[in-house]
C-alpha cells in the first residue's frame, strides 16, 4: 500500500498542476482578448485617419508584446506539466515490478479448455458490466459460444441498473414485484425500499404531490409488519410537506445517497436470485491477485537470494500463506477434532448420527476399532469419541 500512496501523491501534484494551468491560462486569456477587443472598437470608433499613428504603433506593438509573453509563458508552464508526467512514470518504475513472470506459472493457460475457461470468464465480466457489445465481439474472436439463456438475466439487470441510475424506479419495481416471493424466501427488503424510494420521490414534488403520495402510501400495507418504523417515518412526513420536507425534522429522508444504495441492494438480490456472486469472478481473482502479487514477489526475492531450490514448485498450492481478509472468505475451512488435520475434497467432513462432524478418515478409523454405535438414549452418543 505504501507503493500506491507514493504513486498517488505525484499523481495530485499532476492533476493539481493542471487545474492551476487551466485557471491561469484562462484568466490570462480572457485579459488579452478583453484588450484586443478594446483596441479594435477604439479604431472602429475613432477611425485611422484620425488617429495619431505613433500612439497606434506603440499600442499594437505593446497588445503584441503582451500576446507574445503570454503564448511564452503558458509554453513553459506547459513544459513542467510534462515533467510532472514523466515523474509519475518513474515513481510507477520505483515502487512497482514490471515483470511479474517469476511468479507466474507458465502452463496455466497452455490447454484450450482453459483458455476457453478464461474467455467466458471475461465475457460474463463484460456481460456484468453492461458492455453488451464489446463481449459479442469477444466471442466472435474468440469463438466462445454463450448460450442466450446465460446472456438474458444480464441484459435485464443492467437495463434496470440503468433506469436506476436514472433515477427511474419503475422497472425495478415491475421486477421486484414480480419476483416477490423469492425475494420474501430470502429475506429481502429490496421491494420496501423501492417503494419507500419512490414515496420519497413524491414528497420531493412539494404540495402538488400530496394527494398521489397518499395514495401511493397503499403500497406499504404488505410491508406493514416488517417496517413499521420506517412507514411512521415517511407518513408523519406529511404533515411538513407544505413548508417544505429539507426545512422539516425529516429532511434526512432527501439523501441522495440512497440511490446508490439502492443499486448496490438490487445487484446483491438480484444476483442471489440468479444464482451469482455480487462480485464477477474476474473482478474477484483481479483483486485477489494485486493484494497476493506483492507477497508472491517478495517471498520469490527472497528463495532467489537463499538460494532454495524446490520451495516453490508451481503446483496447486502456494509456498506461504496469503491473507485475503474476511472479503474474500467464501468457503469454511474445517479441522477433524480426531485427527487435527483439515478436510479437503477427497477428506471430507462427515456428520455422525450424534450431530458432531469429522474427517472421513477419522470415521474410517473408528468404523475399524469399533467406535461407531447407536445412541443409548435420545441426544447422546456413549460411543461418540467426542463425548
Amino acid at each position: 500500500m505504501e507503493q500506491c500512496a507514493c504513486v498517488e501523491r505525484e499523481l495530485e501534484k499532476v492533476l493539481h498542476r493542471f487545474v492551476t494551468y487551466g485557471h491561469q491560462s484562462e484568466e490570462r486569456l480572457d485579459e488579452l482578448l478583453r484588450n484586443v477587443c478594446e483596441l479594435r472598437s477604439q479604431l472602429v470608433t475613432f477611425g485611422v485617419q484620425d488617429a495619431d499613428l505613433s500612439v497606434l504603433s506603440q499600442t499594437m506593438a505593446q497588445c503584441c508584446k503582451e500576446i507574445k509573453e503570454t503564448v511564452q509563458m503558458l509554453a513553459s508552464r506547459h513544459k513542467d506539466i510534462h515533467g510532472s508526467v514523466s515523474k509519475v512514470g518513474k515513481a510507477i518504475d520505483r515502487n512497482f515490478d514490471a515483470e511479474v513472470s517469476a511468479v507466474v506459472a507458465e502452463n496455466v493457460w497452455d490447454s484450450p479448455e482453459k483458455q476457453r475457461n478464461l474467455s467466458e470468464t471475461i465475457v460474463e465480466h463484460l456481460y456484468r458490466q453492461g458492455m453488451l457489445s464489446v463481449a459479442e465481439d469477444l466471442c466472435q474472436e474468440s469463438g466462445v459460444v454463450i448460450d442466450m439463456s446465460m446472456k438474458q438475466p444480464f441484459l435485464e439487470l443492467n437495463r434496470i441498473l440503468e433506469a436506476l441510475r436514472m433515477q427511474d424506479l419503475r422497472p425495478a419495481l415491475e421486477w421486484a414485484v414480480t419476483n416477490r416471493q423469492r425475494l420474501l424466501d430470502l429475506n429481502s427488503s429490496l421491494e420496501f425500499k423501492l417503494h419507500r424510494l419512490y414515496f420519497i420521490s413524491l414528497l420531493n414534488g412539494g404540495v402538488d404531490n400530496q394527494l398521489e403520495a397518499l395514495h401511493y402510501a397503499r403500497h406499504f400495507q404488505p410491508f406493514a409488519v416488517q417496517h413499521q418504523r420506517d412507514i411512521q417515518v415517511l407518513m408523519g412526513s406529511l404533515v411538513y410537506l407544505r413548508n417544505g420536507i429539507k426545512n422539516s425534522p425529516y429532511r434526512s429522508l432527501l439523501e441522495t445517497n440512497q440511490w446508490a444504495e439502492i443499486c448496490n441492494i438490487f445487484t446483491r438480490d438480484a444476483c442471489a436470485l440468479l444464482g451469482l456472486s455480487v462480485e464477477s469472478p474476474l473482478s474477484v481473482s483481479f483483486a485477489s491477485g494485486c493484494m497476493a502479487l506483492p507477497v508472491l514477489m517478495n517471498i520469490k526475492q527472497v528463495i532467489e537470494q537463499r538460494q532454495c531450490s524446490g520451495v516453490w514448485t508451481h503446483k496447486d498450492e502456494l509456498p506461504i500463506e496469503i491473507d485475503l481478509g474476511k472479503k474474500c472468505w467464501y468457503h469454511s475451512v474445517f479441522a477433524c477434532p480426531i485427527l487435527r488435520q483439515q478436510t479437503s475434497e477427497s477428506n471430507p467432513p462427515m456428520k455422525l448420527i450424534c450431530g458432531h462432524v469429522i474427517s472421513r478418515d477419522a470415521l474410517n478409523k473408528l468404523t475399524n476399532v469399533l467406535w461407531i454405535g447407536l445412541p443409548t438414549a435420545p441426544g447422546t452418543c456413549a460411543h461418540c469419541p467426542l463425548v
